[in-house]
């Protein structure tokens, strides 16, 4: 839709409002999931502002000192270099989207309670976002980010439980680094894993919980965990099982598991057949 800005007027089509009574939104990183999430804010009426690789943060958080939200959409692997560098002003309203995403990651940068969300679609480039379960949030903003993913079609729930959110975060964890780890030895789809496999994938889901369990401090139902991941296998039953992060995200669960004194035979079996 065409957008034409006349002094403090912001022009969609037809339509014709105040860009001071929209509420601001920083989107740090516009990768393939933070452009489904600009376009989902822009859809709710919100006016976003884009931090590209390389802006002055110091700068525009001087220009921006109360967003409503500062949406960190960057990739798992530049999340703690982002978060390092993100302006004070900025802290007290942070909302995270990653992978592999626990409260840890937060709290060693001083945050406290940001806005969380555990992405459940798939964005590729030139492909529209391919929902599997309806993805959860939490925090303050949590509303708005269901709003936004709604506004573009795509499934959100608001959960008002920390606990909750925790489990949902592990059961996120859980789903991506069985399949990761499990697929480097097998390949294929979900669904041929779990038909095929089965056994092996509940002793790679198992360990993987048991390091969940470390870096949380809470141990969940590891049954439960398992019911919850097959959800998730049922909602893209045709999900390739690994992609070009599974050898990094094995290297990181060892790690943990060194760090943890957990043995893991079965994870440390994988990385022994994949060298």
């Amino acid at each position: 839709m065409e957008e034409l800005i006349r002094g403090s007027q912001v022009k969609y089509g037809l339509f014709t409002c105040d860009v001071s009574a929209m509420q601001k939104i920083i989107v740090i990183g516009l990768g393939q999931l933070g452009r489904v999430f600009a376009g989902g804010l822009l859809r709710t009426g919100c006016q976003v502002i884009p931090v590209n690789r390389g802006d002055d943060m110091a700068l525009l958080a001087m220009q921006h000192p109360d967003p409503a939200l500062v949406l960190v959409a960057v990739a798992e692997p530049d999340l703690h270099a982002v978060l390092a560098m993100l302006p004070a002003a900025w802290k007290s309203r942070v909302g995270l989207i990653q992978n592999e995403l626990l409260p840890r990651d937060w709290h060693m940068h001083g945050i406290d309670q940001p806005t969380v969300i555990s992405v459940w679609f798939e964005k590729k480039k030139g492909m529209d976002a391919k929902p599997l379960i309806t993805s959860p949030a939490h925090g303050a903003q949590a509303g708005l980010l269901v709003r936004a993913l709604n506004a573009v079609e795509l499934p959100a729930r608001e959960i008002s439980d920390a606990d909750d959110l925790l489990f949902e975060l592990v059961r996120k964890n859980v789903y991506i680094l069985t399949t990761n780890i499990a697929g480097l030895r097998t390949g294929g789809t979900v669904s041929e894993l779990w038909r095929n496999h089965e056994l092996f994938a509940r002793q790679v889901a198992f360990e993987v919980i048991e390091i969940q369990a470390w870096l949380t401090g809470v141990r969940h139902d590891h049954e439960h965990l398992v019911e919850a991941m097959l959800e998730a296998f049922a909602g893209d039953p045709q999900h390739g099982c690994t992609g070009r992060s599974a050898p990094a995200r094995l290297a990181r669960a060892l790690q943990f598991a060194d760090e943890a004194n957990l043995t893991v035979p079965t994870l440390r079996a994988v990385a022994e057949s994949s060298k």
